[in-house]
């Protein structure tokens, strides 16, 4: 194990090899694990952020927009010299003057079912961070197609909320909504807003989830909605189970 981290990334992740479920072999496993992270906005930039501090070895990201000014308040990845840049490549440039050690790879377009369930393959998990249900419906599927384990959040104006599928294992994020769900009845951050630090919270809490399934340690959210009421500073879990009747998992 002695030859498997540099001397810099001894220094670099020394509080990492003093901490329980890290160590020595577990930051191995963190440098060789490939992580997809679907969405380069408020919350894939903390996620991204953190993960690569963490040392993952190899972050894919997935976004095809460009940085516009209203991103600013929430979306740290970006800055205002990057404004008309695709996110992707701006995502790549602060990851790895953060890390050098992490291997960026930027995908900057709309992916079809079929070729996010092939990335989802190809990843050890996924960290679902856009901002609309579409995707999370979308990835949620390819994931449980790859069997890929899947991190999800989603937050708006104050609240957030967040959950893990692990395929086999428990509820998938389709579980949670019923047939009659209208996702055009749900008021969108445009409409309502988002105050930036509520993204910023649940991204790290992505990342804290990832690197929980990627080492093997604790209790991911899996079956359980963590969901956050930021203006009460209150936290609640509530456990759910799967849906006979889910059109993904079942």
């Amino acid at each position: 194990m002695e030859s498997v981290l540099t001397p810099e990334e001894r220094e670099r992740f020394a509080r990492h090899l003093v901490l329980e479920g890290v160590g020595e072999v577990g930051q191995a496993r963190l440098k060789t694990a490939r992580v997809l992270v679907v969405g380069a906005g408020g919350l894939g930039s903390a996620a991204c952020f953190y993960l690569a501090a963490a040392g993952v070895g190899h972050l894919t990201v997935v976004d095809y927009d460009r940085v516009s000014l209203s991103n600013l308040n929430r979306q740290i990845l970006h800055t205002t010299a990057d404004l008309g840049r695709l996110k992707t490549d701006s995502a790549r440039e602060r990851l790895t003057a953060l890390n050098p050690g992490v291997e960026v790879r930027g995908i900057p377009e709309a992916l079809t079912l079929e070729r996010l369930a092939e990335l989802a393959a190809a990843h050890d998990v996924v960290v679902e961070c856009s901002d609309n249900f579409e995707t999370k419906f979308r990835v949620n599927a390819a994931c449980v197609r790859a069997g890929t384990p899947l991190v999800w959040a989603s937050v708006l104006a104050w609240e957030g909320q967040m959950s893990v599928v692990i395929p086999g294992r428990g509820p998938c994020y389709q579980c949670l909504f019923p047939p009659t769900f209208r996702p055009d009845r749900v008021p969108t951050a445009k409409e309502v807003g988002i105050l930036g630090g509520v993204a910023g919270t649940f991204g790290a809490l992505e990342a804290v989830e990832a690197v929980k399934v990627i080492l093997g340690v604790g209790e991911p959210l899996v079956g359980r909605l963590l969901v956050w009421d930021g203006l009460r500073g209150t936290f609640e879990t509530v456990a759910f189970s799967p849906n006979p009747q889910c059109p993904v998992c079942r």
